[in-house]
This record gives structure tokens, C-alpha cells and sequence, in this order.
């Protein structure tokens, strides 16, 4: 796949999907967790990702989030954007996945992952298309069939929901990003 977005053979997956899997920390954060003296964890996340994972919503599209880490900042987050599939704390990710494809009954082929590091790799291989965040590890860019031109907490999320989106016919024409 082209680095600088979908080519048409991948559009042509993308109008299928029905479910997209997130990782957190790297993709829909930039990596960096904040701790204060009293042990309080915060993160940043990018407002456009959550209005796209909104938009995917909308479409019919389902939207989950599988993390390595239990943070009580991302159920918060996922509770606002309202992602009723938030799975913490668990660095064997792909039993989840498998999990979370039959409850939905959906196919692999019609699954997203977006990942950024290693603890990825499992689930990417299983899912139908596989998107690596820009600044993810060198591996998790190789095995992926898309890399984003976004930067994982900058935006990269925003840019997986307008590929699929615009793909599916989703987007007005005003909305379209031009990928």
C-alpha cells in the first residue's frame, strides 16, 4: 500500500470494513504518559481522531480499542467518544481480537487494526488490513499494508476513519481529505 494513503486496490477493502480496532498509546496518544507526583496518569489525545471514530459510529462502522495498559484516562476518553468494546491491560491482544470478531460476526477480512510497536504484530496479521501509525517501529511499518502520513496522537487516527469513510461513501464531497 502507498505510504501517502490507500491505493484503489485498498479503497476497494476499506468500503468493506465493519470494525476498526485501535491501539492506544502511540496511535490514538503520542506515546508519552504523564505522571504527577501523586500518581496521577494523564494523556493527550487529538480531538479529530475522536470525531472520526464519531463519524465511523454514525456510518454503522464498529470501533474498539485493545491497549497493553489499563488506564482509568483512556476508559474516560472511550466512554465520552461512546466505544463500547474497551480492552485494557492485556499484552496478548490477539485472543481479543479473535473475542471480539465473533461476538460482532465479523470476518477478519472486514477488520481494521491500526498498531504502532511490536505487541501489534499478532493482531495485524490476523486482521483483513493492517495500518501502521507513522512513527511506529521499523517492524510494525514493515508488516503493515498501510502506513499513515500522521503521526500516532497527531492526527493518524482521523486519517485511518477518512480513508474508510471516503472509501464507503461516507463523506461529502467537502469532507473528503483528498488521500
Amino acid at each position: 500500500m502507498n505510504p501517502a494513503g490507500p491505493d484503489s486496490q485498498w479503497r476497494e477493502r476499506l468500503a468493506g470494513v465493519r470494525l476498526v480496532v485501535f491501539d492506544v498509546d502511540g496511535v490514538l496518544t503520542d506515546g508519552r504518559i504523564y505522571l504527577s507526583a501523586e500518581g496521577e496518569e494523564m494523556k493527550v489525545f487529538h480531538a479529530r481522531d475522536g470525531l472520526g471514530i464519531r463519524m465511523l459510529k454514525r456510518a454503522g462502522i464498529e470501533v474498539a480499542v485493545i491497549s497493553g495498559r489499563q488506564s482509568r484516562v483512556v476508559s474516560l476518553r472511550m466512554s465520552a467518544l461512546d466505544v463500547a468494546h474497551v480492552f485494557q491491560g492485556r499484552d496478548d491482544k490477539l485472543p481479543l481480537f479473535r473475542e471480539l470478531l465473533e461476538q460482532l460476526g465479523v470476518d477478519a477480512d472486514e477488520a481494521v487494526y491500526v498498531g504502532d510497536d511490536v505487541i501489534d504484530l499478532p493482531v495485524m496479521a490476523a486482521a483483513g488490513t493492517a495500518v501502521a501509525v507513522a512513527d511506529a517501529h521499523p517492524a510494525v511499518r514493515r508488516a503493515a499494508d498501510w502506513v499513515t502520513a500522521t503521526a500516532g496522537g497527531h492526527g493518524a487516527g482521523r486519517e485511518v476513519c477518512d480513508a474508510i469513510l471516503e472509501a464507503g461513501g461516507h463523506l461529502e464531497p467537502e469532507q473528503r481529505p483528498g488521500v
